[in-house]
């Protein structure tokens, strides 16, 4: 499994050296997650399942994710059982594994993990990709557990808490983003949101600050120094946002999976919905 290094669930992850040695382990599944399926078209982690982000893991119709029933079919068709193992990874630094890894555990599926360092890592260390896409026997999966609302935030409760001023807001953006002077980053389109800027007083701490240049999270007391070191303490009401929510989703592992963090939800409507919220009010 994940060297420890004193993270408080351990399990959450796995190492690369651990899942090479169990690529044909009929208790796990590989699924890469990406907001396209081109990566893994070219090449994945043998015996690996793509998802694509947005077709895969939304609602057909509206800005939700998968129901309960659609989630265990899409998971069924992966050949996941009750009793499989989900391995997740893909590329960005994990950006859309965390996000499904956060969208598994919101729907109530809890056996899932994340590979340390994701395709980044893999392809660092040279190891093996294929182009054969997997097929699996359809299993009967009912996710079947509750639906687990305490990690989201949606936007009421985002307003509410900006206008008394209570909770703390994580904006893990890059700092163009956060000072309004950018709507996306570089390298996608800069679109969604009506207006730039951030949540009032929300701490400007950049998702990629919790990774090391391979991808894999940095240690313990390495992020308890970044998050305590701006106030982001365990005792405190937690809301991590982005763009999109992928991001975030990658900051709310970190506090919540490594570092033990109770309190800890996701914004996954993030700056796309609240920038454009009328009446909302915005800090460049």
């Amino acid at each position: 499994m994940a060297e420890s290094n004193g993270y408080a669930n351990p399990d959450a992850l796995v190492e690369t050296d651990w899942l090479e040695e169990h690529l044909k382990d009929p208790s796990t599944r590989i699924v890469e997650v990406d907001e396209d399926t081109a990566a893994y078209e070219k090449g994945h982690i043998e015996g690996a399942v793509g998802w694509n982000w947005k077709t895969d893991l939304h609602a057909p119709v509206g800005r939700d994710y998968l129901d309960q029933e659609a989630l265990g079919s899409l998971l069924g068709r992966a050949g996941v059982g009750p009793n499989t193992t989900v391995i997740l990874y893909g590329g960005n630094n994990n950006w859309f594994a965390a996000y499904a890894y956060w969208i598994l555990k919101l729907r109530g599926f809890g056996n899932v993990k994340l590979l340390n360092g994701g395709r980044k890592k893999w392809e660092l260390e040279s190891r093996l990709l294929t182009q054969e896409v997997p097929s699996y026997e359809m299993s009967g999966m009912d996710v079947g557990e509750p639906v687990d609302e305490s990690i989201r935030a949606y936007r009421e409760d985002v307003l509410s808490r900006v206008a008394r001023s209570h909770g703390v807001f994580i904006d893990v953006r890059s700092p163009e983003e956060y000072r309004g002077e950018k709507l996306a980053p570089d390298h996608l389109p800069q679109e969604q949101a009506q207006v730039p800027g951030h949540i009032p007083g929300a701490a400007n701490i950049p998702w990629a600050k919790a990774a090391n240049e391979d991808g894999t999270f940095k240690s313990v007391e390495e992020l308890t120094a970044l998050y305590q070191g701006a106030g982001i303490t365990p005792e405190k009401e937690v809301i991590a946002y982005c763009r999109i929510g992928e991001r975030s989703s990658h900051t709310w592992f970190a506090l919540t999976e490594l570092l033990g963090y109770p309190k800890v939800k996701n914004y996954d409507g993030s700056w796309t919905e609240y920038g454009s919220l009328v009446g909302a009010p915005v800090e460049k």
